[in-house]
């Protein structure tokens, strides 16, 4: 049997590389740590799900303010938004997540861990190249982790004029004062509404004619309509022509609806998606086949190099940092106890962090469109919820997807609170829990989390509440029949 340096060189020190680093070391599995950037933590932590969630509260609470006057408090007069404040904040809040990803924790649980950029030597040497050395490494079983970073396409003059991403969004030295940004997806409208709601005049421009083009359209619809009416210009179905950069900021040449248009901005945000992180592994020495869409894996999240595995966004598949965590331990049950453990997606939730928040689990219609699936819909308004009346928050439903046999599909919420509340229907889903027992239970009043049983409760109340049951207790027990009709 051959011998390696170690037992698993984990490559990428994200969610789905910290995953399964912590997992093996602490089973006492011989692990190395690679990770290009500065610090561990990935994309999520320092480029995304973090900041990104801050800078939505600071702009939450400014939006609040702006509004006292709802809630029937004295008008507040606001000066501008200092954005080194606001930045100063979001990197306030990474240090203190940054010493779960720290070096010193991961080591003390048994990993080695190297910064530098990784390549593959061959199907079990990996290369680490950094300022001043050049470390090989063999290893038994070698996970690629190394995420994803934003999508740029090929437009004209973007390159030339400049422009910004998820990578400097969040340290800005100041607040711009318009910004166009490119794409309808959920870091997009994120920042949309976050910039609008600190002060600066912002326009999103979507290709298709929906935002949020992988939800139903009734429920994006809510968040687009949401962001319209805080000053976000939308402009869907809409072309880019070309870009370029004057002395008073980005010009964007569009057409839009069949008419040309001329936009123009202080900064310009690309958030049209994400490409694998892939450049520079040297996959092919390795003899690892992947594409512009990421290292393709089985089930087992397998490579075609059988002891080679990929997680997380680097597989261009659920691009979320709960989907990389649940990958890693995937590939821990494989790798480690080596069991044949195949990872399954039908409930696997997401949520949109736009106010109203829009969250999904299981089937929406349009996914259940496509597989040919036949179902029924049922739905509850967030502006019969008390809690969201009291919370100036009615905007929203909540709607649900039925087989024909009343099992549940999926589950959408678009309203205050939708992910957290998105949280119960995932462990309903993973449980198989019956909506009679939703309906059964009890819940705090008043909390947003009763439109959950109010929509289960209304299917029961179908049955419950029918001619035949009214008529059955008549005949068994005498009732009059109803007082007024």
């Amino acid at each position: 049997m051959a011998k390696y340096d170690y037992d698993i060189i984990v490559i990428g020190g994200g969610a789905a590389g910290l995953t399964v680093t912590a997992g093996a070391a602490q089973l006492g599995v011989k692990v190395l740590l690679v990770e290009s950037g500065h610090a561990l933590g990935g994309d999520c932590l320092h480029y995304g799900c973090v900041p990104s969630k801050t800078l939505l509260r600071t702009a939450g609470v400014r939006h609040l303010m702006r509004h006292a006057a709802r809630y029937g408090l004295p008008d507040a007069q606001l000066p501008p938004v200092d954005f080194a404040q606001v930045a100063q904040r979001i990197s306030e809040v990474q240090a203190v997540i940054q010493q779960h990803d720290s070096v010193e924790r991961f080591t003390a649980l048994g990993a080695e861990v190297l910064f530098g950029a990784a390549s593959f030597a061959d199907d079990h040497t990996v290369e680490i190249r950094s300022d001043d050395s050049v470390v090989r490494a063999t290893g038994a079983k070698i996970v690629i982790a190394t995420g994803s970073g934003a999508s740029v396409p090929p437009l004209e003059g973007l390159k030339e004029s400049g422009y910004l991403t998820n990578r400097e969004i969040f340290s800005l030295p100041v607040l711009p004062a318009s910004l166009i940004v490119l794409g309808g997806g959920p870091v997009a409208l994120e920042m949309a509404q976050a910039f609008r709601r600190l002060g600066t005049e912002v326009t999103v421009v979507q290709r298709s004619g929906q935002l949020l083009s992988n939800e139903d359209a009734d429920m994006a619809d809510i968040v687009r309509l949401r962001l319209e009416s805080e000053g976000v210009r939308v402009l869907t179905r809409t072309e880019i022509q070309s870009i370029r950069r004057g002395a008073d900021g980005v010009q964007v040449r569009l057409v839009h609806e069949g008419s040309e248009k001329l936009l123009s901005a202080a900064e310009l945000l690309v958030a049209l998606g994400r490409a694998p992180h892939v450049s520079g592994l040297t996959l092919e020495n390795a003899g690892v086949v992947y594409s512009a869409r990421g290292v393709g894996v089985d089930a087992r999240m397998r490579t075609n190099v059988p002891h080679i595995y990929a997680a997380g966004d680097v597989t261009g598949r659920y691009l979320f940092t709960h989907a990389a965590g649940y990958e890693g331990g995937i590939i821990i049950a494989n790798a480690v106890f080596r069991l044949p453990k195949k990872a399954d997606y039908t409930n696997m939730p997401w949520c949109t962090f736009t106010d109203p928040e829009l969250a999904s689990v299981g089937l929406n219609e349009r996914r259940a469109q496509a597989a040919g699936v036949d179902y029924t819909v049922r739905t509850e308004l967030f502006s019969g919820n008390d809690r969201a009346l009291a919370e100036g928050a009615p905007e929203g439903r909540i709607k649900m997807l039925l087989d024909p046999r009343e099992k549940v599909l999926g589950v959408q919420i678009c309203g205050a609170g939708a992910g957290e509340i998105i949280n119960q229907w995932v462990a309903v889903q993973a449980g198989k829990v019956s909506l009679s027992r939703i309906a059964g239970a009890v819940y705090p009043y008043p909390t947003l989390g009763e439109i959950s049983k109010r929509v289960a409760g209304n299917v029961m109340a179908d049955k419950l509440f029918s001619g035949k049951v009214q008529s059955a207790l008549c005949f068994l027990f005498r009732h009059q029949g109803k007082a007024c009709s």
